[in-house]
Formats: structure tokens, C-alpha cells, sequence
């Protein structure tokens, strides 16, 4: 994964450089370096074991066996382990060297003012560069779905036939209980997860040139005296010490500052998105109807006849219960990092829902459900009636009859939840390609490479001399100072 590009927001353009700042920079730029070369490594052998693979496939389509080039594939995976353990273990060495560079840079700081006279220096854009892109994108995505359901249907019938009596006339009690149950377990999971990385670096054409720079030397030698605090480097604004210090160039122990005249430009793209989703439904419904039956005959029994009638009491019920446990967890973890450029990232509406209970069951509801079971279960019962009567009265053959069983429980349906605007693979999708579309417009970018000027005491002197005794010395120039003052106005370059 290219890595992002370092930058300290205290080295801007036209201003003094600080030598720990740009050692910093310079040191992590120096870290990153072998992260990104084990990065290209790894690449460029999945890169060309892929090619090799397809140059396989197409010979074999062509009845073509290579049998040495799949040993040379075998090869390349090999070299794929290696580059991979070493991209690794270099991305873990040098990762600990960059959090230590990372902690000196501040996102706050404060500095002398810059020398540059801004009201006569302009900003020259000029395609000193070229325009580059290296991207690496990695996606995964896993989604599994597991259902299960359990459904039991019961049919439990009971008869039980008692006679008391003498001679011709008897009693019989007859007690018919029949029950019809079902159980219903269902158990829903859905698991949805998706991670994409996705990074990039470009470098653009176009660097930031300071055409004409014209120094302040006033300001110029105030700076000096700032950064340098010995008594022995301080310039004093005195002719005959100026007039001294300007003979002075050249000298091995000559000092001086630097402040930033120019620079090339890049950006860099990190992102990373991870978004799971998990739906879990869990539903339980039992329903059960029973029907009880008793009944009290009295028969008279000839050899001619047989008479029968009854009195009894039926009873019959049914009952419903239900269980729904139904969740839904989204997360999503989100991180961009960008440097040069500024991008929207746009949300997305996702609508959640849980599960419930159908509202429209058919008709009649549950109700309409509890009676067909009911009606099942007292069908049952009338059933086992008619077949013990069909004993006593020595009937030899009973035609049986199987009872259906309605299936009456209840549907899911969907409860609709409210809608959450939240950040996922589309929103990094289209935060990459706002960032591709500004890239290619130019004008954005950090600063990957510094163009500096040396500003030396010697040279402020003489620079001092020739303003303010022109006569005396020649004219000498630290600056464009001439050009500017040759093309007042709207001559000098345009500032973009």
C-alpha cells in the first residue's frame, strides 16, 4: 500500500526553513522509502504470476501442455511467499521508526516573519514536473445466509369405552379426547461484510515558482538577528560594520538561512472502509386445540333391533402463542487520510428493519387459524367415535381416514425501521474519484519537493549597501530586485 505523503504545515512557500522540520520530513520520506519498494516488490510478482497463469490457461486451451512453464509458475509463487514475509516484516520494522518521526511533527507552529517583500514578488506556475499515479486497491467482501426451521404437527387421540349392566339393557360411557398440536421453531441469520482499501499517490506537472523574489532587507536583517543570537553573528544597521561584513564572502565559516523560493507538488489518497451488517430472527410459535368429548348411551340390545341415543357434554378449546426475537446491528469504521487535497464524502441512506409478525394472516386472522385447528382436532374425536360404535355393533371393516393437518402459523413480515445516513464502500468510492477528478484539474497537492534560497549575512550587507549608499559600493543584488523594478506594474507574472 503506497503510504501517505509526509508534510510539516510549518514550511510553506516564501518562508524560513527550519532545518529540524525539513530533517524530519527528509528522515520520514527515508523511512517510507524501503516500505514502498517491498510494496512494489510484492506487486510486481503477483503481477507477473497472474500474467504467467493466463499465458498458461491459453496454451492449454490450445492443446499445448507447458509443462516447464508451470514449474516456473511454481517458482514465482515461492518468490511471492518470500516477498510477502519481507514486505511484512520491513512494513512492522520501519512502522515503529515512522511513529516516533511522526510525533515531532506539529499541526501548530510558530515562526520568524518571512523576508520577501510579497508586494512585489508574484507566484509563477510552471510545468517543472510531470503528472504520475500509482494506485493499489483491496477489497473483500463475505456474506452468509443460514436458515433453519423445525416444524412438528402432533396428532394425539385417546377413547376409552366403559359398560355397566344387567341382562339385555346396559349403559356405556364413551370418552373421546383428541388433540392437534404444532410447533414451529425458525432461525434466520444473515451476516454481510465488506472491507475495501484503497490508496494512491500522484505527483502533478505543474511547481510553484516565487518569480520575481524580492527580498525586504530591512526585514531581512531583522530575521538574521532572530535566528542568530550570538553577538558575534548580529548584523548591526551600521554603515562601517555593513561595509566590513560585506568584504567578508566567501569566508568556510560564512553562515546563513534558507527560506523556501519554489516547490513541486503531490498528493496522496489512504483509505479504508470496513461495514458489517448482521440480521439475526429467531421465532417460536406453538399452537394446540383440543376437544373432549363424553358421552352416556343406553342400549337395548334383541335379535332384532338396536337402539341407541345420547346425552353428553363437549368441550373444546385452542390456544396460540408466539415468540419473535428478531435483531439487526450495522457498523461501519471509516478512516480517509488525504494530503494536497480536500474531498467531499457524500453518506448514504440505509433503511433498517426487523422482523414481526405478518399482520394479514389470510383470511380471518388468527382466529380463522385457531378454529381450522380446532375443527381438525374435534374431526378427530367425532372419528374415533364412529369407530367405536362400529366395533360394538360387529362391523368387520372400518374405512380410516388420515386427518389433515392446516398448517395455520404465522408469516414474517418486515417492520420498517427508520433511515441512517452512515458512510460505506460507495462514499470511499466516490470520495476516490473526486479525488482523481482534482488530481487531473492540477492546482491541489503538497509540497514534495523544495526549491530553497541561501540568504547569507554577507549578502545581506551588501544588499544593505547598495540600497541605502548606492554610490558607494557596487550593486550588488541578493534578489530580482532590478527585474522588478525594470517591469513595475502588471509586467512581472501574473500570481495564480
Amino acid at each position: 500500500m503506497p503510504t501517505s505523503i509526509p508534510y510539516s504545515p510549518s514550511l510553506v512557500l516564501g518562508s524560513v526553513v527550519h532545518p529540524a522540520a525539513m530533517q524530519t520530513l527528509l528522515e520520514m520520506s527515508a523511512v517510507q522509502a524501503p516500505i514502498d519498494a517491498a510494496q512494489d516488490t510484492l506487486n510486481s510478482f503477483i503481477e507477473l504470476k497472474r500474467s504467467l497463469q493466463m499465458t498458461f490457461d491459453e496454451l492449454m486451451n490450445m492443446n499445448i501442455i507447458p509443462a516447464e512453464l508451470s514449474l516456473k509458475i511454481e517458482d514465482v509463487g515461492t518468490q511471492i511467499d518470500k516477498a510477502a514475509t519481507a514486505y511484512a516484516t520491513t512494513r512492522i520494522e520501519q512502522e515503529l521508526k515512522l511513529q516516533q518521526l511522526r510525533a515531532k511533527v506539529q499541526l501548530v507552529n510558530a515562526g520568524v516573519e518571512s523576508p520577501i517583500d510579497y508586494n512585489r514578488t508574484a507566484i509563477l506556475p510552471m510545468p517543472l514536473a510531470a503528472d504520475t499515479l500509482k494506485m493499489d486497491a483491496q477489497y473483500f467482501s463475505f456474506d452468509r445466509n443460514e436458515q433453519n426451521a423445525n416444524n412438528t404437527v402432533s396428532t394425539i387421540r385417546k377413547f376409552i369405552s366403559g359398560a355397566a349392566g344387567d341382562g339385555a339393557d346396559s349403559v356405556a360411557f364413551d370418552i373421546a379426547d383428541s388433540a392437534v398440536k404444532q410447533i414451529n421453531r425458525q432461525r434466520q441469520a444473515h451476516k454481510v461484510a465488506g472491507t475495501l482499501v484503497l490508496t494512491a499517490n500522484c505527483t502533478h506537472r505543474q511547481a510553484s515558482v516565487l518569480a520575481p523574489l524580492v527580498l525586504d532587507v530591512d526585514k531581512a536583517i531583522r530575521v538574521w538577528n532572530q535566528l542568530f543570537k550570538d553577538p558575534q553573528d548580529k548584523i548591526k544597521a551600521d554603515p562601517g560594520n555593513l561595509a566590513r561584513i560585506a568584504q567578508q564572502e566567501g569566508t568556510p565559516d560564512e553562515k546563513s538561512f534558507s527560506i523556501i523560493s519554489g516547490a513541486t507538488y503531490g498528493s496522496s489518497f489512504v483509505g479504508m472502509v470496513h461495514v458489517l451488517r448482521t440480521e439475526s430472527t429467531t421465532t417460536s410459535q406453538d399452537m394446540e386445540a383440543t376437544a373432549d368429548v363424553y358421552q352416556a348411551k343406553a342400549e337395548e340390545d334383541d335379535w332384532w333391533k338396536s337402539s341407541s341415543g345420547g346425552i353428553g357434554e363437549d368441550d373444546e378449546t385452542a390456544s396460540d402463542r408466539k415468540e419473535l426475537l428478531s435483531k439487526q446491528n450495522i457498523s461501519s469504521h471509516v478512516t480517509v487520510l488525504t494530503s494536497g487535497v480536500i474531498l467531499g464524502i457524500e453518506g448514504v441512506d440505509v433503511q433498517t428493519a426487523v422482523r414481526a409478525f405478518a399482520a394479514d394472516e389470510g383470511e380471518g386472522g388468527t382466529m380463522a387459524a385457531l378454529a381450522t385447528l380446532a375443527n381438525a382436532a374435534n374431526s378427530e374425536t367425532q372419528t374415533m367415535q364412529t369407530m367405536a360404535a362400529a366395533a360394538r355393533t360387529g362391523k368387520d371393516l372400518v374405512d380410516m381416514k388420515e386427518a389433515t393437518v392446516t398448517c395455520v402459523l404465522s408469516k414474517l413480515g418486515e417492520l420498517q425501521g427508520q433511515k441512517v445516513r452512515m458512510l460505506n464502500i460507495d462514499s470511499l468510492l466516490t470520495a476516490f474519484e473526486n479525488y482523481v477528478d482534482r488530481a487531473r484539474a492540477g492546482g491541489v497537492g503538497v509540497p514534495i519537493n523544495y526549491y530553497t534560497k541561501p540568504i547569507t549575512r554577507t549578502q545581506l550587507a551588501q544588499m544593505w549597501m547598495t540600497k541605502y549608499y548606492p554610490d558607494r559600493f557596487l550593486n550588488v543584488s541578493g534578489d530580482d530586485s532590478a527585474f522588478a523594478a525594470a517591469n513595475p506594474g502588471g509586467d512581472a507574472p501574473s500570481q495564480t
